[in-house]
């Protein structure tokens, strides 16, 4: 099969940088003073700020670098004696998390039968949840079954949490769940 020019000049200059990096450690050059010098510029000026990672129940340490309100890196925990500073592929995109163009930030809303969405108010949102809530376990609440065994539940309501949401977020929407009487509670944290 014949090279192409374009070809063999991107294969010669990829081997060429990497005979040249081979050169540098075979020499014994020790890179990593520079690997940390580039790593303290591009945070020099941030705050660090110890944080958890959203995505599972392990919950592995991060570090959150901002400068004022703006993050600019986020990475593990070195000092974490779960993660000891490594993130899975999900914690290392935590910064895109936050940083993301297609993120949405507005609530929306889509009507029955409607083909688009509408741009609504949080609050509104919230209230609107409450009110469908409470009017289908008010509509499908059972204290007793037909022998007479009491259940206190509605079987209409399905609850769903997440792991990338913490604990303590889990841990209040399971009790309330339960106090709502809501039999189908499942969890990506199996909490």
């Amino acid at each position: 099969m014949p090279l192409s020019r374009r070809e063999f000049l991107l294969r010669a200059s990829g081997a060429g940088a990497g005979t040249a990096l081979g050169s540098l450690i075979g020499l014994g050059a020790n890179l990593a003073p520079t690997t940390a010098r580039a790593q303290e510029l591009r945070i020099k000026s941030a705050k660090a700020t110890p944080s958890v990672c959203p995505y599972c129940s392990v919950g592995c340490a991060t570090i959150v670098h901002t400068i004022g309100n703006d993050i600019i890196n986020i990475e593990g925990d070195p000092r974490s004696p779960h993660n000891e500073g490594c993130l899975c592929p999900k914690g290392a995109a935590i910064y895109q998390l936050h940083k993301n163009p297609n993120r949405a930030t507005t609530v929306l809303h889509r009507k029955p039968g409607a083909t688009s969405w509408d741009e609504v108010e949080l609050d509104w949102a919230m209230d609107r949840v409450a009110e469908l809530v409470k009017k289908t376990r008010d509509e499908t609440f059972a204290e007793r079954l037909g022998n007479g065994t009491v259940v206190n539940h509605t079987t209409a309501i399905f609850a769903l949490g997440g792991a990338t949401l913490d604990n303590e977020w889990n841990h209040m929407q399971q009790k309330l769940m339960r106090g709502l009487g809501v039999v189908a509670i499942e969890n990506q944290a199996r909490i």
